[in-house]
């Protein structure tokens, strides 16, 4: 009986004690200020393995090329290479062509006995440098040593080559990207747009169809574009690896424009120096070929212990002898017209080399001025395309503009939309393409 009457009196007492505590709960929750809640307790969160990475700085033109030469061949073989030459040079400066030689001879008329005569000579042979090669020896290893730095510096150009041209296709994606999600934004704004108007009966299926085509296009260039940027990110990150590269912005950094006088000293480009210093190589080696007529003589300097039988005494002598071989005939002048085969080889190539490297810099130079040209062009069209783009907009939800004019002005302003994405990237790139045509390297 009590258990009936406590079930009909609670949810009187619950409710009656709600109606009570809740205007005095909601009282003191509007009555707090700005302060209290600026005291209350906040929640922070770690920011994830994935937004650190976003977080960091992204890469220069310059830090990615750095990346690219340490994964090089050449920058790794660097320091090993510098210690030959190094050797090189120190072998040329010694007083001997070869390390001396420690030569032991014994004569017995008696074989496991101590009986009948006995003879033991010691000496020592020294190769003699031949008349000449010794500063020949020492002008090759100097040239050698300067060939071996313009080498690595030709080749960092080559490996920078390769990095600004995937660089700025890098960033032609990330626009195309940039552009193509903007497209679908704008396609499926006038699609919603549409869609109403219809259900409203302002406009017709037909006009619902072509806005609805309109957005599947846009859909169809963003796939395209995500494709390109993906294939534009993998071939810069198999030249520096993992590193986190810049997004598309619309301030691209610029490399320093070439002044007046590195356009016109094309004799200090990296490829041209290498292919000269290869000559300089080239003719040292066979002015040392030159010398080489014959195999290096050898002083000998021996002492000599002779027993003429067991118990006699031991006589002492000394030898000093000179061994001086023959010429080396066409051995010695196949290696001298090798040489000189070179030599000629890397002087032809080099002319060639300096005729290129000067059409390519004025072809470079037209480029910039026909790129800045068109950023100009493109500049003014994206800005009357812009202006035009928001009066038909306003025009066209008040009813005043047709779908089919919409559309055509959406699309021109697309258009001019990508137009200066790429004049801005092209005068980036060419601006590259002419310090490559100079030999500089990313500053």
């Amino acid at each position: 009986m009590y258990r009936n009457k406590l079930n009909r009196l609670l949810p009187a007492l619950v409710s009656s004690w709600l109606n009570r505590l809740l205007p005095a709960l909601v009282s003191s929750w509007l009555a707090l200020t700005p302060t209290a809640w600026a005291q209350a307790p906040t929640i922070v969160r770690q920011p994830s393995p994935e937004t650190a990475q976003t977080e960091k700085a992204p890469l220069s033109l310059k830090e990615a090329f750095e990346l690219a030469w340490s994964r090089q061949p050449e920058a790794r073989s660097q320091s090993v290479r510098q210690e030959a030459v190094n050797a090189a040079r120190a072998a040329a400066s010694s007083w001997t062509v070869e390390p001396a030689a420690l030569e032991l001879q014994g004569k017995s008329d008696k074989m496991g006995s101590n009986n009948g005569s006995r003879e033991y000579e010691i000496g020592v042979a020294i190769p003699m440098w031949l008349p000449g090669e010794r500063s020949r020896s020492g002008d090759l290893a100097e040239a050698t040593a300067k060939a071996l730095d313009s080498r690595f510096l030709g080749a960092k150009l080559r490996v920078t080559e390769v990095v600004r041209e995937r660089w700025w296709n890098y960033y032609r994606a990330e626009g195309e990207l940039a552009l193509a999600t903007e497209r679908q934004a704008n396609a499926q704004k006038l699609a919603d747009d549409v869609t109403r108007r219809f259900k409203a009966g302002d406009l017709s299926r037909a006009d619902q169809h072509q806005a609805n085509g309109l957005l599947a296009q846009a859909e169809a260039g963003m796939a395209e574009a995500q494709g390109n940027r993906a294939i534009a990110l993998n071939a810069m990150r198999s030249l520096i690896g993992q590193a986190l590269l810049p997004p598309h912005t619309q301030a691209i950094a610029l490399e320093p424009m070439p002044d007046a006088k590195a356009l016109n000293e094309p004799a200090t480009h990296p490829a041209l120096v290498e292919l000269l210093d290869r000559a300089t190589v080239a003719w040292r080696a066979a002015e040392l070929a030159s010398v080489r007529t014959r195999a290096n003589p050898e002083i000998l300097i021996a002492t000599t212990h002779t027993r003429a039988q067991a118990g006699a005494d031991t006589d002492q002598t000394y030898t000093l002898g000179i061994r001086f071989p023959f010429g080396a005939g066409p051995r010695a002048e196949a290696r001298r017209a090798t040489a000189r085969a070179e030599a000629l080889d890397a002087e032809s190539s080099a002319e060639l080399e300096r005729t290129r490297i000067i059409s390519g810099i004025e072809s470079a130079r037209a480029q910039v001025l026909a790129a800045q040209s068109r950023l100009s062009a493109a500049e003014k069209r994206a800005r009357f395309a812009q202006e035009s783009q928001s009066f038909f907009e306003k025009s066209f939800r008040l009813g005043e503009t047709d779908l089919p004019t919409r559309l055509r002005i959406e699309l021109e302003a697309t258009e001019a939309g990508r137009q200066l994405t790429r004049a801005r990237i092209d005068v980036a790139a060419g601006i590259s393409a002419l310090r490559q045509s100079l030999g500089l390297l990313p500053e």
